[in-house]
């Protein structure tokens, strides 16, 4: 993954640096452009009898480049004419004079553009070819229409596959890795005319799940109320979007879910993310150990900072609410110049994040672009996090204790989400 496809780029260099010497015009052979002698023509002699004329001068040869500056309009030096005969000097060609520094840069851009864009193109090719596209978004029935914007549902799922057992018991994750996945966050993001809205869905959101068949026993089941998280462990990412679909009335165009392992391979690839914290984070469970200041959070500490939620005040909420800031830290670390355009970091990079990335078939990497600059954008300011509006956070139900959304408010946030209007419901910059 880390490699640089060197066998096609080893060649389109030597092909880039070619055609920047040529447009340069600092480096030719002399053997590929002999000097060019001008004769003069033979004496005028006049009619028959009549004293020869002196002979015609020769007017000097004419250049196609600038007059005076010795050098004709492809580039190379001309050859100088002169008087020849006894005691004169040859016929010669004046040396080159050395690149300028202008057309030294010049030469080094193009080589440089040359490579950089074939080398974007084969990493283009590579990375659209290594996405796990396993879900399909047209085979579900029952759809809200689509509305205005663009909205993407990105889930966390507590996938171990690609860990090892060593790295589950530091991770603090538990589990195996041929466990299954449930999704321990799931975040619906808007971008449109007015910007990026993060919204939090908390997994123990009481919701109604669409009727189903379980893929694992083929058991039809009727409509009911539970969690939300149970959507997906019944029916899979199919089911979940079919359950968020119902409940909000959102159309979802793009799905994205990555496990532990990409999410850990991702900020190690970064360099670590920096994340300001206002308080000490401390949780057994998650493994979180934080001190009140700023830190760089590699991706053990980041895993366990957005899996916390024990000593979280509001809980699941709370936590929700530190996945949408470490994204957003986490979009903006990985644009800066030092990342975005350092080879060896960009490609353990994407091989990290496309070895347990999963999308819908519809998604390419033009949207996980879009996706990834619209959560940027929130730590520009030009967007909003916050949680789905909520009227209970330990709502009793037979599934234990749940989070019951403020219908009206809830209602009212995801028509103007679905409508690509301002959000003015619970807006947190």
């Amino acid at each position: 993954m880390t490699d640089w496809l060197e066998g096609p780029l080893d060649g389109n260099w030597r092909g880039g640096e070619a055609q920047a010497e040529h447009i340069s015009g600092q480096i030719w052979s002399p053997a590929d452009h002999p000097p060019q002698v001008h004769q003069a023509p033979p004496p005028n002699l006049g009619p028959p009898g009549a004293a020869p004329q002196a002979p015609v001068p020769v007017p000097p040869p004419r250049l196609n480049g600038h007059p005076g500056n010795g050098h004709p309009g492809n580039g190379r030096p001309a050859a100088r004419t002169g008087p020849t005969g006894p005691g004169t000097p040859g016929r010669g060609r004046r040396a080159p004079s050395p690149p300028s520094r202008r057309r030294r840069i010049t030469r080094a851009l193009i080589v440089l553009a040359t490579v950089l864009g074939l080398g974007s193109a084969g990493t283009y090719v590579w990375a659209d070819t290594e996405l796990n596209r396993e879900v399909d978004l047209g085979k579900i029935a029952d759809r809200p229409s689509s509305g205005g914007g663009t909205n993407y549902l990105i889930v966390g799922s507590d996938s171990r596959v690609g860990l090892s057992d060593r790295a589950r018991k530091n991770l603090h994750t538990g589990g195996s890795a041929d466990a299954g996945r449930r999704t321990d966050s799931m975040i619906l993001l808007h971008t449109g005319e007015h910007g990026t809205t993060m919204v939090s869905l908390p997994r123990d959101s009481w919701v109604t799940i669409p009727s189903h068949i379980r893929p694992e026993t083929g058991k039809h089941y009727r409509a009911s109320k539970n969690k939300l998280n149970a959507a997906f462990s019944f029916g899979g990412p199919d089911l979940l979007v079919r359950t968020i679909e119902h409940n909000t009335g959102v159309h979802i165009d793009h799905y994205t879910e990555i496990g532990f392992a990409g999410f850990v391979g991702i900020v190690n690839a970064v360099g670590g993310v920096p994340m300001c914290l206002d308080r000490d984070i401390k949780d057994e469970k998650s493994g979180a150990d934080l001190k009140k200041g700023c830190h760089t959070l590699d991706g053990r500490t980041a895993l366990a900072f957005v899996r916390q939620r024990h000593q979280e005040a509001k809980g699941d909420l709370g936590r929700g609410e530190n996945q949408q800031k470490f994204l957003a830290a986490l979009a903006k670390k990985a644009a800066t110049p030092g990342v975005l355009l350092d080879p060896s970091t960009v490609y353990p990079t994407m091989s990290a994040g496309l070895g347990t990335l999963i999308v819908d078939k519809d998604t390419g990497l033009p949207n996980l672009t879009a996706l990834f600059k619209a959560m940027k954008a929130v730590t520009a300011g030009d967007g909003k996090r916050l949680t789905v509006p909520v009227s209970n956070l330990a709502f009793q139900t037979p599934k234990g204790s749940a989070v019951k959304w403020n219908t009206r408010l809830a209602n009212q946030l995801f028509t103007e989400l679905n409508n690509d209007r301002p959000v003015t419901v619970g807006a947190k910059k």
